[in-house]
């Protein structure tokens, strides 16, 4: 009797341990591959399964998308200048049968074929061609290993260009060019800016030779001005100045003119009275001399 119930013991825990070994849990974002005696019977989707022990095995395939990064490469450009360019891939399991069975290890294999794949397609192109058009490449990388990966049971979704390391000289070169452009730039600006300005004063200088009061209402406005501030120096507009100068020359030609129609007296001056009157002797300019008064043995002392 006891060796019986020992026995169903034995029993119940053999079977409750090959009902554990058989219970599977496959969560949502996988899906199982199940393989019976080494051959693939069927896929399992999310969920409770079970099968039988030590005969069945069970693999399972993530679906979410992996973000794999892609090490920097050392890439010669088509002209010819060297550059490390770095991406990252992105991808995803769309048949867990194909991932299992048609490649060993998919991540090893992505990672090998995108770094291949980058190397190739910035090779085709021109170092500005790859610094401004990185969404042609990435589109273009994506395309090429989507062609591969197809039959591995996995699809890249997105790859994209990190990082672009260029050399020294070239950043310098490209420093000196983007410098240049925005010297032109201003230079092109700047002409521009005194072509219309020109075109402006011309049309402003056509419009006060036909109002000439224009001018001086302008002058008078400068004054206005200037007199805003509080400055203690006053400034003549040149039309004023030379207004005050043409004064001058009519005044000095004024006084020289009646200087030259005074006659000049040549005989004896007549006296009201009918006398001859004595000409007038013109007295020096030069001071008289000044007494010194004599002291008694010392120097002469002038006498005021």
């Amino acid at each position: 009797m006891k060796t019986l119930i020992v026995v169903l013991v034995v029993v119940a825990l053999v079977l409750l341990l090959l009902f554990a070994l058989s219970v599977k849990i496959v969560r949502q974002y996988e899906e199982g591959v199940l393989f019976r005696l080494g051959r693939i019977r069927a896929s399992r989707k999310p969920g409770f399964t079970l099968i039988i022990p030590i005969v069945d095995v069970l693999h399972r395939i993530s679906l979410r998308i992996v973000t794999m990064p892609i090490q920097s490469q050392g890439i010669i450009t088509r002209d010819n200048v060297s550059v490390d360019v770095s991406a990252v891939a992105y991808f995803r399991v769309v048949d867990a049968v194909k991932s299992v069975v048609a490649i060993e290890n998919v991540d090893a294999a992505i990672n090998q074929i995108a770094q291949t794949t980058l190397r190739k397609v910035v090779g085709q192109h021109t170092l500005d061609e790859t610094l401004s058009e990185t969404d042609t490449i990435n589109l273009d990388i994506r395309e090429i290993l989507d062609v591969t990966t197809v039959e591995w049971g996995v699809q890249v979704t997105l790859v994209e260009l990190k990082d672009i390391q260029l050399p020294e000289s070239m950043k310098r070169a490209m420093a000196r060019q983007a410098e240049a452009e925005r010297e032109k730039r201003a230079k092109i600006i700047n002409a521009e800016g005194e072509s219309l300005a020109a075109a402006a004063l011309g049309d402003a200088s056509d419009t006060m030779m036909a109002h000439p009061l224009a001018l001086q209402l302008r002058n008078l406005q400068s004054l206005v001005e200037i007199g805003v501030d509080k400055n203690t120096t006053v400034v003549f507009p040149a039309p004023l100045m030379s207004t005050i100068g043409e004064l001058g020359s009519f005044l000095a030609r004024e006084t020289a003119a009646a200087t030259r129609q005074t006659p000049p007296t040549t005989g004896p001056t007549i006296a009201p009275d009918g006398t001859p009157a004595l000409p007038l002797v013109p007295q020096p300019t030069h001071p008289r001399p000044v007494p010194e008064a004599v002291v008694n043995g010392g120097r002469a002392i002038p006498q005021r």
